[in-house]
């Protein structure tokens, strides 16, 4: 018996299905900027340690980018944390007390990452030899941070090990001892890198015509990148899937009908997006890529709901209507994708400079 009481959640102010809808549209987002933020940081990385000409121009292309990705990653990463908040908080802010010591450490970690990608973007050719080393500092604090992301994920589906709090009570309680926890976060950080290749190809094809030799070179390394990452990402997967608990597992063969059509359909992007790799076929990968995303994150939801399925269901939340805050976010959410968009512009503007002064 879990000697730990798990507090009563808090109320809602509409049913726990829009705040479901919501996290399912803002977590694919986020994903996908932390993809190509981790990926194309640690194929930058390879690039700048090979020492050609076109690798460091490529290189260098990564790291003007970076700054900005990890922006995003960031501020993407808000609305889903808040959406998982509101419908587990009972779960996450348990888990993240339990594990207080690490959970605290991913702000000076993620200060000193950011202004390491700062760093090695404004002084990338004043850094020489130590670039490199700047960036790996800031890989390496990023994997981090997505190791003790994990851990929390993990922990707060496994009511159970709360009880070890009491032998880790200076909030060091992990979950990385549970077999599902390794295969879990090899497959997050080989799906990011994969699809950071698809990030850096993107990257290459910024002012194509000014710069034939690099666009060429940066899809020949981000498609093979993701062909290979991909590959043994799948192998990855399926060890995951054998890692989870029998009736976990089975959730996805016919356990559960959505979660078995999403597993299916899961496979059929993969192989379809591996083979688009390998013919060399850039946004049919990028489709392939960016669905298989989506897909995988309703899994996840799946996945979550079915751990804690014994102690809790989303249709024990409380509702108190309450509507305005959510017209609100609504309309703060137009606002805020009207601005996203004008930033891209910006963006690419900004690239497209670059490259005729290049």
């Amino acid at each position: 018996m879990n000697p730990l009481f798990i507090p009563q959640p808090d109320t809602i102010p509409v049913s726990w299905g829009w705040f479901q809808f919501l996290l399912l549209l803002t977590f694919p987002l986020h994903m996908l900027a932390m993809n190509a933020m981790l990926g194309g940081l640690a194929i930058g990385l390879a690039q700048h340690m090979c020492g050609g000409t076109l690798q460091k121009q490529l290189a260098h292309r990564i790291a003007i980018a970076l700054p900005l990705v990890i922006a995003f990653v960031v501020n993407f990463g808000v609305a889903p944390l808040l959406f998982v908040q509101v419908l587990y908080g009972q779960f996450l802010y348990s888990s993240s007390v339990l594990m207080g010591t690490f959970w605290i450490l991913i702000v000076p970690m993620l200060i000193i990452a950011y202004y390491g990608a700062y760093l090695y973007d404004f002084r990338f050719t004043q850094l020489g030899s130590a670039g490199p080393w700047i960036a790996a500092l800031s890989f390496f604090l990023l994997a981090a941070i997505g190791f003790f992301f994990s851990n929390n994920m993990l922990l707060m589906a496994l009511p159970e090990q709360f009880g070890d709090y009491f032998s880790h009570k200076n909030g060091t309680l992990l979950s990385f001892g549970q077999p599902q926890f390794w295969p879990r976060y090899l497959h997050m950080l080989l799906g990011a890198l994969a699809i950071g290749g698809l990030f850096v190809a993107l990257l290459g094809r910024f002012r194509k015509d000014l710069h034939p030799d690099l666009a060429n070179h940066a899809e020949e390394v981000g498609l093979s990148s993701f062909l290979v990452l991909t590959f043994a990402n799948v192998l990855i997967g399926f060890w995951y899937l054998l890692s989870l608990p029998n009736e976990l597992m089975l959730l996805f063969m016919g356990g559960n009908v959505g979660a078995t059509i999403a597993f299916g359909v899961a496979l059929l992007l993969a192989a379809g997006a591996l083979f688009a790799a390998y013919k060399k076929r850039y946004w049919l990968t990028f489709y392939h890529a960016i669905a298989l995303v989506v897909v995988m994150t309703f899994m996840r939801s799946w996945l979550r709901s079915a751990y804690l399925k014994d102690v809790f269901t989303l249709d024990q939340l409380q509702v108190v209507p309450q509507y305005s805050p959510m017209i609100f976010f609504f309309i703060t959410l137009v606002a805020g994708l009207v601005c996203l968009g004008w930033l891209i512009k910006k963006t690419r503007d900004v690239f497209v400079l670059e490259g005729k002064q290049g």
